[in-house]
């Protein structure tokens, strides 16, 4: 996926355990199919998840994720990971890595939520409950920690890119859709603590509800709307109006969020739409729900 990726496999991981961790070194490992773009992540026996950065800078959110995790895991709704161990760099690999705790559970698909409202009233009660926490020293978050106006030339970059592909997509409504969303009025409230990620592939579903919500890489403080992505990226627009209800925002928030939730896809879409199946093809599902919607 990226030109500086990091080569992983079950082999390093082994030899990663034996050198630092060998009371877990013999379990069986196998690299989990996923959608991720910052780590590889290797189940580790029945209990266990091996979680290796792909791109140098990946490791900072390893030791910030054993940092914070603690602290916010019992202020929060849903389960989120436990770090059992960090590792250094070794082995011929060279960033620092983790070892988490084992969570059951599914990625959901957009698009293929056999309940929707449930989710919808799941993830708007995750997205309060962290709006609400009063916990301080938060970093700035990945997504959110500056206005939305901030990602205008990467975002016009991206349509441009896509405007020389051959995807389905209207370059100028995509324009005027961006242009929509940097028109509602900015966040002006103090920032609040946001997970600033919630991808379809950072959520795992049990049964047919929110079960976990997993990496907490782009944690910090910033603006909410970046936590009401998941009504573009992930519910339908049937349940919409149910989770805009529960997760009770303004009309600004709620129209900045389309626009977090559009420039993330904008710029995912030519960037991964050869290597990564399952991003790119959610990248195309919200810039279709978004253009909808703003019909």
């Amino acid at each position: 996926m990226h030109a500086d990726e990091a080569w992983t496999d079950a082999g390093l991981v082994r030899r990663l355990l034996r050198a630092q961790f060998p009371q877990w070194a013999e379990l069986p490992i196998s690299r989990l199919a996923s959608g991720g773009t910052v780590n590889a992540i290797y189940r580790l026996g029945e209990d266990l998840t091996v979680r290796l950065p792909l791109r140098p800078g990946g490791d900072d959110a390893i030791a910030m994720e054993a940092r914070l995790l603690p602290r916010l895991a019992p202020l929060l709704p849903l389960p989120v990971p436990e770090v059992v161990a960090t590792g250094a760099p070794g082995e011929g690999y060279p960033l620092a890595w983790a070892v988490h705790r084992w969570i059951e559970g599914r990625n959901p698909v957009e698009g293929h939520l056999a309940e929707p409202e449930r989710v919808a009233r799941d993830l708007a009660g995750f997205a309060r409950a962290f709006r609400g926490i009063d916990l301080p020293g938060g970093p700035p978050a990945h997504r959110g920690g500056e206005p939305l106006i901030a990602q205008d030339p990467e975002v016009r970059a991206a349509i441009e890119a896509l405007r020389r592909t051959d995807e389905p997509f209207d370059a100028d409504e995509i324009t005027e859709a961006w242009e929509e969303a940097l028109a509602a009025p900015p966040w002006t409230g103090p920032a609040c603590w946001t997970h600033s990620d919630l991808m379809p592939s950072n959520l795992l579903l049990v049964g047919h509800r929110v079960g976990a919500v997993i990496d907490f890489g782009t944690v910090g403080m910033g603006e909410p709307a970046t936590d009401l992505i998941p009504a573009w990226n992930l519910l339908p627009s049937a349940a919409r109006p149910a989770y805009r209800g529960a997760v009770d925002v303004d009309d600004a928030t709620w129209a900045r969020s389309r626009g977090w939730a559009l420039s993330m896809a904008v710029i995912q879409l030519p960037y991964y739409r050869t290597t990564n199946p399952v991003i790119s093809a959610n990248a195309r599902h919200v810039i279709r729900e978004i253009l909808a919607a703003s019909a």
